[in-house]
């Protein structure tokens, strides 16, 4: 495909960047690029630490699909190697190492995930145990040879925890090291992260230069705040929206953020053009447009993102039947449960995957959380051992059909 011309590429990249470190390094380099007709090699180094990506996670996706589409080739390193290590980035303490085993099933999802976004067939998709592992100790040192200790302890969270006299083991000072050496690896011309990966990215620029390569230009995207409007989105504080997450589940998460962070979830989790986000949020924040319907329109925006634009619209009936009509959804999981087994109520929300365990089930029951066909229980020992068909639902937006079949069938 042509290249569109360098001063349309800059306008399309720069939106909602956080930082460019250089601009004009990244000018120059598009420049040489156009008239070369080469395209520049984008990376991104992705640790899969944990099984899911949310749409934290695809902001910096969604900017390199950008690229993508901008005619450039992208570049995924799956970390096998550092993530086995573990990015010490924004730690208190060290990170628990993973097996090779936990990292390698992570990165099969990971791939199934990032592909909702970039194109598979114009994605070079690398792991990084692939020159790592190779990497002898005479090598090893020569790297660590790079940088020093002062250099490692200008991160904050490794300052932080020198400070506070908490441990900080060698192996993740050679993380950093590590993830810079990826960009050697495939002479990455640009690399992409999230803010608080700017160290990082600025080691790649470094050891690029130590190694005789030109270095690359690092590119950082702001961070999104959980559905909490608090903190960062993050599976383990269960603030977060997963890509993967069933369209009604993402609708009404999304339908349950604050009015104040609606603006940066239009700018960093849609990909609606930077003049259509800015009519609808001068419409919301001028009174033109209810907040609610613009809330509604980005809850669609994401979905059809992830899922389609028919299953958008099926999750958004879905919330107008329980939300705005005060009816249970047409549509819900259904479990058939002998009556046999006798089962009680805090069974069958965790086999219905409402609760993730017994002890949740047990403290939303306490807190008034759980209803049985529209009514609300605080039954612990609530029970069945006859034929029944239940609707159970926790909060607002979780449902599970149980049909309790007799004894015999």
């Amino acid at each position: 495909m042509e290249m569109p011309a360098v001063e349309e590429q800059l306008k399309l990249i720069e939106e909602n960047c956080a930082e460019i470190i250089t601009g004009e390094e990244l000018q120059d380099k598009l420049q040489r690029s156009f008239a070369e007709k080469r395209p520049l090699r984008c990376k991104l180094g992705i640790d899969p630490s944990a099984p899911d990506i949310h749409l934290g996670h695809a902001v910096v996706l969604h900017k390199m699909k950008t690229f993508q589409e901008l005619g450039h080739q992208l570049v995924i390193i799956l970390g096998d190697f550092t993530g086995q290590i573990g990015d010490p980035t924004d730690r208190s303490e060290t990170r628990p190492q993973l097996t090779r085993e936990e990292v390698l099933a992570n990165a099969r999802t990971y791939q199934e995930q990032i592909f909702k976004i970039i194109d598979r067939e114009k994605t070079e998709l690398l792991f990084n145990s692939q020159w790592l592992a190779a990497l002898n100790f005479s090598e090893v040192i020569k790297l660590a040879a790079t940088c020093t200790v002062a250099r490692i302890l200008e991160r904050e969270d490794f300052a932080n925890r020198y400070r506070g006299n908490l441990p900080i083991g060698i192996h993740e000072f050679f993380y950093p090291l590590m993830q810079g050496y990826d960009s050697i690896a495939v002479k990455a011309d640009i690399e992409f992260g999230a803010t608080e990966q700017k160290f990082n990215l600025l080691m790649g620029r470094h050891l690029q230069k130590e190694f005789g390569q030109e270095p690359q230009v690092a590119l950082t995207m702001p961070i999104l705040v959980g559905t909490d409007g608090v903190q960062k989105m993050s599976k383990s504080l269960g603030n977060y929206i997963g890509i993967s997450d069933p369209p009604e589940e993402i609708y009404g998460k999304v339908m349950s953020i604050s009015d104040e962070i609606m603006a940066d979830y239009y700018h960093l989790a849609t990909r609606l053009s930077s003049e259509e986000v800015k009519r609808i949020i001068d419409g919301y924040q001028g009174g033109k447009i209810h907040p609610r319907d613009a809330k509604m329109r980005l809850a669609r925006e994401i979905v059809s993102l992830y899922h389609g634009a028919a299953a958008a619209a099926r999750a958004e009936e879905g919330f107008k039947q329980v939300f705005q009509r005060g009816k249970m959804p047409s549509e819900m999981e259904v479990f058939k449960i002998s009556a046999a087994a006798s089962p009680d109520l805090v069974s069958l929300l965790v086999r219905t995957a409402l609760t993730s365990s017994k002890s949740e089930a047990r403290r939303l029951i306490r807190q008034g959380g759980i209803r049985v066909n529209g009514e609300q229980v605080k039954d612990m020992d609530l029970r069945w051992q006859d034929p029944a068909e239940l609707v159970l639902q926790v909060g607002k937006r979780k449902f599970a059909r149980v049909i309790i079949t007799g004894k015999g069938g």
